[in-house]
């Protein structure tokens, strides 16, 4: 029904992902290369013909899409009363920051992880206490025992997590979950959930939702939003699903008070169509990102085969082992960018950790994948 193989033309667009030079592929930052759903697009449209762009409201109607989203494809019923709207997942997080932690405070991240977590406690003046996913045979995994060290620390408040993770596009399971939760209530540390990528997953898979936990609603923030599923990053909306009362009252009083609690005039209309009407164009999107991943893969395999990939389910990024090649994953995108004009993430900017990892977003068209493969072919093989 939807052709992902005509993407948007993004050149000269004031795109952060595609403002390059003409020989360069980008395929770095989480943001896809797919045109926006047509009920999005009428949505705006319609919107736009208001002819007058001042302050905007939150109408119910944005809050119960979520409901019926995540009820119908997640099997998680959301409590109205838990439901905080913010302008993005990343000022709500620095914002939440700010509010339950003290400078001075530890913040546990699971490294390799979202690069902009580092930024939020760093800039506030917190801790990073970095529980450093095991890594093994291309597989990556929770170091428990660090965990509870790092969580009885009296000066850890806070744990940021990825659920689905980026950049390794692990679905953490339902007993992994309940035990990062179990350990939260014993030392009384609250956990941010970051579940913005939860929709893109691979045929046959589906995420496990923090707060359907029932032992971890109490101490859980989920952060939610249509960005990455939807491709609409630029218009800044994001969802907060906070059960505790006293946690929420708290937050909401930090969004406000930080300026974040205010939409975007055309977002609510974006996020309503998408959330209401958006099961197909999702489904469909995840297959053709499925065939992707697959063919890129296969590719690897049979002609780089030194290059290891991460085993994942979810996001439509892939983390790439290149420690056959180097140690050093910012010196080699500098390289491969300038002698083959592709252009990925380095496994650095994710942690300490990661420095032999690249990661390489591939919701673009088949087309670019082809390209991406042929250029990596000849970096190596010239």
């Amino acid at each position: 029904m939807y052709n992902f193989d005509k993407i948007a033309k993004r050149r000269n667009t004031y795109s952060l992902k595609w403002d390059v030079k003409d020989n360069e592929l980008p395929m770095w930052v989480a943001d896809m290369d797919f045109k926006v759903a047509p009920f999005i697009k009428e949505a705006i449209k319609k919107r736009m013909n208001i002819e007058a762009y001042g302050y905007s409201l939150i109408p119910e109607e944005f809050y119960q899409s979520i409901i019926g989203w995540y009820k119908r494809r997640h099997s998680i019923q959301f409590k109205r009363e838990w439901m905080i709207y913010s302008s993005g997942v990343v000022a709500a997080i620095s914002s939440m920051v700010r509010r339950l932690t003290n400078v001075g405070d530890n913040i546990i991240v699971q490294s390799p992880t979202f690069n902009i977590f580092y930024n939020s406690i760093i800039n506030n003046k917190r801790i990073v206490l970095a529980n450093n996913l095991l890594y093994k045979n291309g597989e990556f995994a929770i170091d428990f025992e660090d965990l509870e060290k790092k969580m009885s620390d009296e000066k850890t408040t806070l744990m940021i997590l990825c659920n689905p993770h980026n950049p390794i596009g692990k679905i953490w399971s339902e007993n992994e979950l309940r035990k990062i939760g179990n350990l939260a209530k014993k030392y009384k540390v609250i956990v941010i959930s970051d579940e913005i990528h939860c929709d893109v997953t691979d045929p046959g898979f589906s995420y496990v939702p923090f707060a359907s936990i029932e032992e971890n609603k109490d101490i859980s923030i989920t952060c939610i939003a249509a960005s990455k599923t939807f491709n609409i990053a630029g218009l800044q909306s994001a969802c907060l699903i906070i059960p505790n009362e006293e946690l929420r009252n708290n937050v909401n009083r930090g969004l406000n008070n930080d300026e974040v609690a205010e939409p975007n005039f055309f977002s609510m209309e974006a996020n309503i169509a998408a959330f209401n009407n958006g099961d197909t164009w999702v489904d469909e999107m995840r297959e053709y990102v499925f065939e992707n991943k697959k063919y890129f893969c296969q590719y690897i395999e049979k002609n780089l085969p030194k290059l290891l990939i991460v085993k994942g389910h979810a996001t439509y990024l892939l983390f790439v082992d290149i420690s056959f090649y180097s140690n050093d994953s910012t010196k080699f995108c500098q390289d491969l960018r300038e002698k083959t004009g592709l252009y990925l993430s380095n496994g650095e900017e994710y942690g300490e950790n990661a420095k032999s990892f690249v990661r390489i977003n591939l919701a673009t068209s088949r087309f670019n994948i082809k390209d991406a493969c042929r250029r990596l072919k000849k970096y190596f093989c010239n």
